[in-house]
């Protein structure tokens, strides 16, 4: 496992660097005594006292001071062999090692006992993960958008196949729609606890442990008899692989600065919105295949899912940067013999229970007092909407318009990647080198080399447009007598501009919070999948009563009236920001 080889080349490379630090000390030590003797000769052999000359003097100065200093404890006439066993090396060292810091300890202030505060050894610790190489760090957030894009196919792979499973279950296909919309509720609820689940025991354990129960809870699904024990095990599927879409923020913080993200991010973006769009390509075909069981939705996710959780473990690292200075406070008390080595996470005193609390509270609090958050959220919540509503909605426009195979039905969701891919790359590099303009202008002037979050808006203001013109386009085309490719094309420029509002919507939210952008996002999960799993329920009678094109227009309308938002923050954000309580300042 990666991780646990992480673990111990941490071990092997402080273990090198407290030997290289010892060995400086001693010949340190050994050279300010080869000088002190030799100035107390000359002294004796002028028979008057003479200044000592202000290089070796302050040599002296630090010698003496380290001799005379509490926490060390092994001077040079009780230090032991240079080969001696780190383990008895003692504290002496932790004013030499580069990036530990000696404070008070927190909970014995009266009685002067410190602690060591480990930290990075500087802004180049190749421990830290933004030091890793390019390609670690690029294939890094293509895992975690791997995760994401897993967990998005088989949130949406049921839909497909909806019909065959009504049949099998003695259903309509309202009640067989649950399928899909319990699992995109437990999507949202389950947002509730892994981000701070994340934050409390590093992001891999989160990451290995939801894959595994959800994959189980996906057996279940498959395996169950009736209808009742599929969406049970659907819903605690969804809630226990949720955990890439609340951990990824702090993913991808943890690998790039704030610059390099409107690269990773998109990154991620593009891989994981792909995964709603191949579950009905996928499905589509499994329902089409009469020779085999609509269960194989189940049994082919399971099967991706477990070749990715087999690669994550043997290739994935960690990257929460409280876990990886834990790690090294371990080492550095198991090399030492020190229990005062502590990384500033383990001198906290938070309880895991405290921090639940806070973490569920938190975003209630937060999408109240923030419009922000509220606006933002009832944003990407209605684009969810929509998207989840052409799980349904396809079958409509183009099965019971241009009489396509449930298979064809289905891969016609990939005009939907398309238009993802192209936003990617079309806008990520225009909008990196506005950026590095953006940039060189700040620090050229007496203002922070920062790039406010308002920047991050231009994926939004150059591609919201195109959702609410796609379901114009769409619904006012779907007409036997024209051409299938005219739908087809709409979708591509949905596509677009989904990815457009998701990539400014996170951007702009972890730039603007911080700190606090994990509870930020957990709410905007919470409420887009549970109301995208309502939409699930209601799509079909809407279609059905409204019919396509007017079910269309009236999802467009909707679209055109939240296009204000991003244009509304890039105008007003600077000054909606000063008001808040929980954002980050100019």
């Amino acid at each position: 496992m990666e991780a646990y080889r992480q673990y111990h080349s941490l071990g092997t490379r402080l273990e090198a660097q407290l030997q290289r630090n010892r060995n400086r000390r001693h010949s340190t030590t050994a050279t300010t005594t080869t000088t002190n003797n030799n100035n107390n000769n000359n002294n004796n052999n002028n028979n008057t006292p003479s200044p000592l000359p202000n290089t070796n003097q302050t040599d002296i100065n630090d010698a003496e001071a380290s001799a005379n200093t509490t926490d060390i404890e092994d001077n040079d006439s009780s230090s032991p062999p240079l080969d001696h066993s780190l383990s008895r090396i003692g504290t002496n060292l932790a004013a030499a090692l580069t990036g530990i810091v000696h404070k008070p300890h927190p909970s014995s202030s009266t009685d002067g006992s410190k602690v060591f505060i480990v930290g990075f050894e500087g802004p180049n610790d190749p421990l830290n993960p933004r030091n890793w190489s390019l390609t670690k760090r690029m294939l890094c957030t293509i895992n975690v958008g791997i995760i994401a894009l897993v967990v998005g196919m088989a949130a949406s792979i049921d839909s497909a196949v909806m019909k065959r499973a009504a049949e099998d279950f003695g259903v309509s296909e309202v009640a067989e729609a649950l399928a899909t919309g319990l699992f995109l509720a437990g999507f949202g609820f389950g947002a509730l606890i892994a981000g701070p689940l994340s934050e409390t025991v590093g992001r891999n354990p989160v990451y290995f442990g939801s894959l595994a129960i959800y994959m189980l809870f996906l057996m279940g699904a498959g395996l169950s008899k009736s209808l009742g024990g599929q969406l049970v095990c659907r819903f605690f599927a969804g809630f226990f692989g949720e955990s890439p879409l609340s951990t990824v923020g702090g993913s991808i913080g943890d690998l790039w600065d704030p610059t390099k993200r409107l690269v990773a991010f998109p990154i991620f973006a593009a891989t994981g919105l792909m995964g709603p769009v191949l579950g009905p390509v996928v499905g589509g075909w499994i329902s089409q295949a009469h020779d085999i069981s609509w269960r194989w939705t189940e049994w082919v996710t399971i099967i991706v899912s477990g070749a990715l959780l087999i690669s994550l473990l043997l290739f994935q690292p960690e990257t929460y940067e409280p876990v990886l200075l834990q790690w090294k406070a371990s080492h550095l008390r198991r090399l030492t013999n020190d229990t005062r080595y502590v990384s500033a996470a383990e001198i906290e005193h938070v309880t895991f229970r405290a921090r639940m609390m806070t973490a569920v509270k938190r975003p209630f609090i937060m999408t109240i007092q923030e419009p922000t958050i509220m606006l933002w959220t009832g944003y990407l919540t209605v684009v969810y909407l929509m998207l989840f509503g052409f799980l349904d909605g396809y079958t409509f426009v183009f099965q019971e318009t241009y009489n396509l195979s449930d298979g064809i039905t289905g891969t016609i969701f990939v005009g939907i990647g398309v238009g993802l891919v192209l936003s990617s790359a079309l806008l990520t590099p225009l909008l990196y080198k506005w950026a590095k303009q953006e940039l060189s202008k700040i620090k050229g002037s007496s203002e922070p080399a920062r790039i406010p979050p308002e920047f991050f808006l231009w994926y939004a203001l150059i591609g919201a447009p195109a959702i609410p013109i796609s379901f114009f386009w769409m619904g006012w085309t779907a007409y036997p007598h024209i051409s299938i490719w005219s739908p087809i094309l709409a979708s591509v420029l949905f596509g677009f501009g989904m990815f457009s509002v998701f990539v400014s919507t996170y951007m702009y939210l972890i730039d603007t919070y911080e700190v606090y952008a994990a509870s930020a996002l957990t709410m905007i999960t919470l409420v887009r999948y549970v109301a995208s799993g309502g939409m699930i329920e209601i799509s079909i009678p809407m279609y059905k009563n409204l019919g396509i094109h007017w079910a269309l227009t009236m999802l467009g309308l909707i679209a055109l009236v939240f296009t204000a938002v991003p244009y509304a923050f890039y105008r007003f954000g600077p000054w909606i920001r000063s008001k808040s309580r929980f954002a980050k300042p100019k």
